[in-house]
């Protein structure tokens, strides 16, 4: 499709805006050089300013590692909160946003591509083409042929376990969702609390949908919902809620109240016995024991489908179009698209994997290798529900109806014709 042009064998939520945005957002860009939008402050000279949406720990380290070996100007970075900077990034685009800021590939960085809103970056692809495959600057290109994004690195989702307990249980990964509900009621059995469970955040569930409606119904009955095209009071679409509601029993319970980090930490103690997460839950784990976290692909429920297909989405950077300092944010750029810069944030932050072709693997953890590995056999990525999807509809409709769920998984027929009313309305 046109609109997600997805990457072939080879976030979080922009809202609404529909909320005030908080003065550390609104305050981006005040360090740049005042010569006004879109000018250069001087040949890549004076400050850059990047908003980071890296807030967490090990990725706020990783970044600041990595702008240590940039000269060209002096980076000035305005943290904010992951999901603050994601439900506030429309308004803050509009108002007096960072020269650079921290974005995902795909849909989204389209969105705001379309609007304006970001700067025209061919001219730093034609310098950094060659060190990325056409399946990421595919990722990377408006719909009007420009580029408008650097990746920087990806993660695949997949179901995490920790080795160690798995071999003194006797466990070994399920390769149907048969075998799947069969581990999880003798892990429920052994004391275990089967699947960790986190969704206060409203994000975590999406990474749920997401694959179990590509094992049910395929990557491209996924895609053509997520755009709008198909109905959610299909019987497809009910299927995979029933699937998920089957599960419910060995989730790990008060899910609402719960953020990721606090369910990888659960995992880590061993108190649960897997997760379905991005790598980055590898975060969460101490780095003496990231040697025992291992996973597998979500198991198949529909053999048409197999294990084809798997959210890997792609974060980097963008420039705002009114950018004090255009010159020098495109030096960040080409700075961050070096291999030696991927491979500083990869060696940092274990739950990552380089985008550049020209990263060096060979130092990558087990666990990147494997990730590397399941992500070159995937013959669709999709880049997560709130990334595939307009922004309005992930925020407004799928985080409140995905946590109704969450909290009553028995109500499925109102809640996908009440999904499916609000859809009409948005993708008219």
């Amino acid at each position: 499709m046109d609109r997600h042009m997805p990457i072939s064998r080879r976030r979080l939520l922009l809202g609404a805006a529909a909320f005030g945005v908080p003065a550390v957002l609104v305050g981006c860009g005040s360090g740049s050089p005042a010569t006004g939008p879109g000018r250069s402050s001087g040949g890549g000279t004076g400050t850059v300013t990047i908003g980071s949406n890296a807030s967490d720990e090990v990725p706020k380290k990783a970044l600041e590692t990595v702008l240590k070996g940039f000269t060209q100007a002096v980076p000035k970075v305005n943290t904010v909160d992951h999901n603050t900077f994601q439900e506030n990034i429309n308004r803050y685009l509009k108002g007096t946003p960072d020269d650079v800021f921290t974005w995902f590939a795909g849909y989204r960085m389209r969105f705001f591509a379309e609007q304006g809103l970001a700067t025209d970056i061919s001219d730093v692809w034609r310098e950094i083409g060659g060190d990325y495959t056409q399946a990421f600057k595919d990722q990377s290109t408006g719909t009007d042929g420009k580029q408008y994004f650097v990746p920087f690195t990806y993660y695949p989702w997949a179901v995490f376990y920790r080795k160690s307990l798995w071999r003194a249980k006797g466990y070994e990964p399920p390769r149907t969702l048969d075998e799947f509900t069969a581990l999880a009621r003798r892990m429920k059995a052994d004391g275990l609390v089967p699947i960790a469970f986190a969704d206060k955040d409203g994000w975590p569930a999406m990474g749920t949908f997401d694959i179990l409606n590509m094992r049910t119904n395929g990557y491209d009955f996924h895609i053509s919902l997520m755009a709008g095209k198909e109905s959610w009071t299909d019987p497809k679409v009910r299927q995979v809620f029933g699937t998920w509601r089957g599960l419910m029993e060995y989730h790990q319970p008060a899910a609402l109240g719960r953020t990721w980090q606090e369910a990888g930490q659960s995992l880590a103690q061993k108190k649960t016995g897997m997760i379905l997460l991005g790598m980055f839950v590898a975060q969460q784990f101490p780095e003496a024991d990231r040697d025992d976290l291992d996973f597998f692909t979500f198991p198949e429920i529909d053999p048409a489908h197999g294990t084809d297909s798997i959210d890997a989405p792609i974060d980097g950077y963008m420039i705002s179009a009114k950018a004090r300092n255009v010159d020098g944010a495109k030096a960040l750029l080409k700075h961050l698209a070096k291999g030696s810069s991927q491979n500083e944030a990869t060696k940092l932050d274990p739950g990552t994997l380089a985008s550049s072709s020209k990263a060096d693997t060979s130092g990558y953890s087990a666990l990147q290798k494997r990730g590397a590995e399941l992500v070159s056999q995937a013959t669709h990525l999709a880049q997560f529900l709130d990334r595939d999807t307009r922004p309005d509809f992930a925020s407004t409709v799928m985080i409140p109806s995905l946590q109704a769920f969450v909290g009553a998984p028995n109500e499925i027929d109102s809640l996908l014709a009440g999904i499916e009313k609000q859809k009409a309305n948005i993708f008219r």
